[in-house]
């Protein structure tokens, strides 16, 4: 499902990565953010929105080697070059990212800056709306966000233009041990 999920988003714009572990996933955005100029001026860091891929990693390295900021605000998000989330699922058949962004902080990091990371358990690639429907408790999750490719418009006059509404680029970081089905 993997193979089929990655050929369909990478359709739309998206760049897919897969690794093995967290470590692996961390030796990629790492430096991702440092060729992206992540923690340089005018965009003083990367905002890192709280998610599971947090449980038990020593932050302070983070924010002195790549200037990750793990307090999303407003005001962080929007200087912030990079925003950094976790989705929940994703649906193979049309390249989609599923993420519950109750949490304003998820919405924050995941839309008002210019690069979109999201990481993706593998293991949640599930077929389609319908797989997923039956995974989604509505009571638990009021905000559900489907996200498949960078922002694009084309309502300006009928040209294309990425970024306008979102991020302009979305990188997904698909991680083998992160887990199976997340609920």
């Amino acid at each position: 499902m993997y193979e089929q999920f990655k050929a369909r988003a990478e359709g739309v714009g998206a760049e897919v990565y897969r690794f093995k572990d967290r470590e692996g996933a961390l030796a990629f955005i790492l430096p991702f953010l440092h060729e992206e100029g992540g923690a340089a001026p005018p965009h003083s860091c990367a905002v890192w929105a709280e998610s599971p891929f947090l449980e038990g990693l020593d932050r302070e390295p983070l924010r002195e080697v790549a200037g990750i900021r793990f307090e999303v605000s407003r005001e962080a998000a929007a200087a912030a070059r990079v925003g950094i989330t976790q989705a929940e699922w994703a649906l193979a058949d049309t390249g989609t990212l599923v993420q519950d962004q109750t949490a304003v902080e998820q919405r924050l990091a995941s839309s008002l800056t210019d690069i979109h990371i999201a990481l993706l358990p593998t293991g949640n690639i599930i077929p389609d709306k319908i797989a997923l429907l039956s995974k989604i408790d509505p009571r638990a999750s009021r905000y559900i966000a489907f996200i498949t490719g960078p922002s694009r418009t084309a309502d300006i006059e009928r040209v294309l233009t990425i970024g306008v509404h979102g991020p302009e680029r979305l990188v997904i970081v698909c991680v083998d041990d992160m887990g199976g089905p997340a609920r």
